[in-house]
């Protein structure tokens, strides 16, 4: 199973880099009308693209989740990109929650390096409030909240409490990036 997982994991992160690659040595991204062109391409399924990828970012953590909000803020605006941005990161964030209490360790070992678990577990043995912990991870730049939502399905974290932690903390880390992003036009 886990090896299975692995396969994947990789077939998909190798499609995406090779699809970005492609995209960066073509030189489509040289300004920012760049960026908004390209995401034009997809037409009326740009915002889904976008959000469809926010999700995918966070299930499978090959890029840092700002990227994906710094193009959005810049394609689409602080307002739309912030929208795609928030609903697709968290719906990636519930989802990769639900994988790990589906499939356990065995999945989060397949995403993270087990010294990362091993670095994380410890410390968060430490916390009596883990929850509290969470929400203040979710609201923080740059914290790694991808490993913590597959923390939280392996410790069975009530998964209403989740929910929520993810609704309200989620949304202002993002919102910031979107304003500062958005300003770039």
């Amino acid at each position: 199973m886990v090896k299975n997982i692995k396969v994947w994991v990789l077939v998909i992160v190798t499609v995406v880099v090779v699809v970005f690659a492609k995209e960066f040595f073509e030189q489509k991204f040289t300004c920012v009308a760049d960026v908004q062109n390209y995401m034009k391409g997809f037409g009326i399924a740009a915002p889904f693209v976008l959000t469809a990828f926010q999700a995918f970012q966070v299930v499978v953590p090959v890029l840092p989740g700002y990227l994906g909000c710094a193009a959005g803020a810049v394609a689409f605006g602080s307002t739309t990109g912030f929208l795609c941005n928030y609903i697709g990161i968290s719906l990636g964030s519930i989802m990769a929650y639900f994988l790990a209490r589906k499939y356990g360790m065995e999945i989060v070992l397949a995403m993270f390096p087990k010294k990362q678990y091993d670095k994380w577990s410890v410390r968060i043995e430490k916390s009596k409030a883990y929850d509290v912990f969470l929400f203040v991870a979710t609201l923080l730049p740059l914290f790694p909240d991808d490993f913590l939502c597959y923390f939280s399905g392996l410790i069975k974290m009530n998964w209403k409490k989740f929910v929520w932690i993810i609704i309200l903390g989620k949304p202002w880390c993002i919102l910031g990036y979107s304003i500062v992003f958005g300003l770039i036009q």
